[in-house]
This record gives C-alpha cells, sequence and structure tokens, in this order.
C-alpha cells in the first residue's frame, strides 16, 4: 500500500505540466541566493525566499532593544535605509529606527489586522496586506499612504518586488501583479482556493503552492501559466528557490523538492516518526534545506538526496521561518524561544526565552536580528 501511495504521488509531478518552461520567453534569473548584509527588504529577504543573509552576526547575541507593539507581531519585520518595519494584529505599520528601537511612524490600516503579512520596501516605498483584503503602498519617510489596492479576501501572503511591480496573494483566491508606482493591475491570475503562500521568483517566472492543492508556475511579464502540477496536499508555506530547484513544505507532512529546469521531481522527505504539517517556509543555504515543522523539530535535509540531516526538538511546533548567516540557523518556536543552531550539527548554540510564542520570522541585516512575539513585543539582537 506504501508503495501505490508513493506511486500515485509522483505521477502528477511528471503528468501535469500545462507548458514547457522552454517556451516561456523568460528572461534572466533575476533571484540571488543570498541577501546583501544591510538589508533585508521582504519576507525571506530576497525573491528566492531562500531566508539568507550575508550579514555577520555575533557568535553570542546580545539585547539590543526591544518595541512594544499594541498586539500580537505574526508579521516577519523588514530592514532598510536604517529602519525596521513591521505590522501588528491591530493593524498597525510600524517603522523603527533599527540602532535604538526609536519609534519614526505609525500607520494604521483602519482596524483591519496584519496576519503574516510581512512588509516588503522598494524605493521610498513599503507594502503591506491586511485581513481585510486590502493593500497598502506607503511613503517610507512620513508613514503616509501613497495608494491602496482592494482584493476580495484576507491577505496574509507577503509581497515581492520584480523590477516595477509588486506581486501579492489573496484569499480570494487570484495572485496580483501590480505597478509599485500607482497600484494600477498588471494582471491577476486565479486559482480556485486560497493563496496564502508568497511566490518565491527565477527565471521570469512566480513559483508558489496553493491552498488547491497545485503548486502554480505565472510568467511575470504578462501573467500566464507555465506550469500547474498536484501537490498532493494543502500548501501554506512558502516555496525557496536554489540552483533552478524549488522545496517547499504541505501539510501532507512532506517537503518536496523539483528540479524547475527538466520538471523532474527530484525528491519527497518525510520524518520516519513524526508526521505533522510544514507550515513554516524553508530556508536555503549550503546545499541543506532547513524548515520548522509542526512535530515541533526543525529539520535539516540534504538538499541533493532528500535525506535527513539532523532534527532539533523544541517543546512546541515550529511556523516560524528559520533564516540563516554564515554557519548558524536561527529558529522561532511556539515555546517562546529564539535558538540558534549549528548548521553542520544542529547543534543548540545558543537560545533566548521570550516568554511568548514566536511565529513571526527572524529578519537579519547590518549585523543585527530582529524578531516579533505572539504578546506584541519586537527584539533586536545584534
Amino acid at each position: 500500500m506504501r508503495l501505490l501511495k508513493m506511486v500515485s504521488r509522483i505521477l502528477p509531478f511528471v503528468l501535469l505540466f500545462t507548458q514547457a518552461l522552454a517556451s516561456a520567453q523568460q528572461g534572466p534569473a533575476t533571484a540571488e541566493s543570498t541577501t546583501p548584509a544591510d538589508v533585508w527588504p521582504q519576507f525571506r529577504g530576497n525573491a528566492a525566499l531562500t531566508g539568507v543573509s550575508e550579514t555577520t552576526l555575533p557568535a553570542e547575541l546580545t539585547l539590543q532593544w526591544t518595541y512594544e507593539a499594541d498586539e500580537a507581531i505574526d508579521s516577519s519585520a523588514a530592514i532598510a535605509d536604517g529602519s525596521v518595519y513591521v505590522g501588528t494584529w491591530a493593524g498597525t505599520l510600524v517603522s523603527l529606527d533599527l540602532a535604538t528601537g526609536t519609534e519614526r511612524w505609525t500607520y494604521s490600516t483602519g482596524g483591519m489586522g496584519i496576519a503574516e503579512s510581512s512588509p516588503a520596501i522598494a524605493g521610498d516605498l513599503v507594502f503591506i496586506g491586511d485581513l481585510g483584503g486590502v493593500f497598502h503602498a506607503v511613503d517610507t519617510e512620513t508613514g503616509v499612504a501613497r495608494w491602496k489596492f482592494e482584493t476580495m479576501g484576507e491577505i496574509k501572503s507577503s509581497p515581492v518586488i520584480v523590477g516595477d511591480r509588486v506581486l501579492i496573494g489573496s484569499y480570494d483566491g487570484y495572485l496580483y501583479a501590480l505597478a509599485i508606482n500607482d497600484g494600477t493591475l498588471v494582471w491577476k491570475y486565479e486559482t480556485i482556493n486560497y493563496v496564502h503562500a508568497t511566490p518565491a521568483v527565477w527565471n521570469g517566472v512566480a513559483y508558489f503552492g496553493g491552498c488547491d492543492e497545485l503548486f502554480h508556475g505565472v510568467r511575470i511579464s504578462d501573467g500566464q501559466e507555465v506550469v500547474s502540477l498536484s501537490a498532493g496536499a494543502y500548501t501554506a508555506a512558502s516555496p525557496v528557490i536554489t540552483d533552478g530547484k524549488v522545496f517547499f513544505g504541505t501539510f501532507d507532512n512532506e517537503v518536496i523538492g523539483l528540479d524547475l529546469k527538466t520538471h523532474e521531481l527530484l525528491w519527497r522527505y518525510e520524518h520516519p516518526r513524526r508526521h505533522f504539517p510544514f507550515y513554516s517556509s524553508a530556508l536555503a543555504t549550503q546545499d541543506t534545506i532547513v524548515i520548522g515543522g509542526r512535530d515541533k523539530m526543525v529539520h535539516a535535509i540534504d538538499e541533493q538526496t532528500g535525506e535527513g540531516r539532523w532534527t532539533f526538538t523544541t517543546q512546541a511546533r515550529v511556523d516560524s521561518s528559520p533564516a540563516a548567516s554564515g554557519n548558524r540557523v536561527y529558529a522561532g518556536s511556539s515555546d517562546g524561544r529564539l535558538y540558534v543552531l549549528d548548521l553542520t550539527t544542529g547543534e543548540k548554540l545558543w537560545e533566548f526565552d521570550a516568554a511568548a510564542p514566536l511565529v513571526a520570522s527572524p529578519a537579519i541585516a547590518q549585523s543585527r536580528l530582529v524578531i516579533g512575539s505572539e504578546d506584541g513585543v519586537l527584539y533586536c539582537f545584534g
């Protein structure tokens, strides 16, 4: 029975590609595998969603400052030009000075909460979505809205900047491409369920898993579908792309690896004993995929083979998406702790007890790490 189950899952990856990527008229690869040391401008740091920063963090982190927000923080911070941006469940977008934690300005969505949607920065604009389905473009200097775009569902996806466009998913089932300067709709791509995940970009295509149990590839230039395949399960986790390969977790307790150049399934990873969904988005660095699970574990997987390298067990589920700098992994857990792990061995090197669940993901830039907690405290370490 297990063999039949595996065969039935693998076949859709081979059969359900709707168009060859070779005919997609794609441009050159636009996503970088690491984020420059001085910025973390969006969720997971870059358009490939690798979760890797080039900055150097101290061997033992020291708390630099805290900021008490008006509600829980599930939104992951963005960092640029010496400022931090983060959203709260009260519907407030906050801008802080990275060095001191001093509040620069706050922007209100009008009472609609900001959940997991994380800010993205492009030039003098910062973008974020709210649970009322409104997508906001806010001036980074003044905190005043430049424009808004209304969808018909909650926005939990995070924006991704690609050239002069910003991509955003909505629970109305669409992925939208909007003009950065004025919010004009360029195109929208329809799925058959919520779009929760944030798309990762490679070779002019936005890739994301849907709550419709499909994995989608949409050409950014015109919104045309270039690939649609069965993921076999509800997918809330955002994908990560590295070296033309994509990796993502599903609610069927698996992490899937797919080659975007050959259209072949690379591998499926499932823990041999603990079978829980993956809600966290993976990081990709040094031939290793690292992802948090609702089995309370952080999993490290060999990028080439899909074999498990190590696991680290926390005291609660890990929905926070891990980030990396150098040979260290930084992962939050709903047990309220921020863990620093050795990338090679999984050994715990350091931890900090925030005394409240950490669902937001770490943002790393300028030798600082920023993460928010469920009790509304934003922490900055360095």
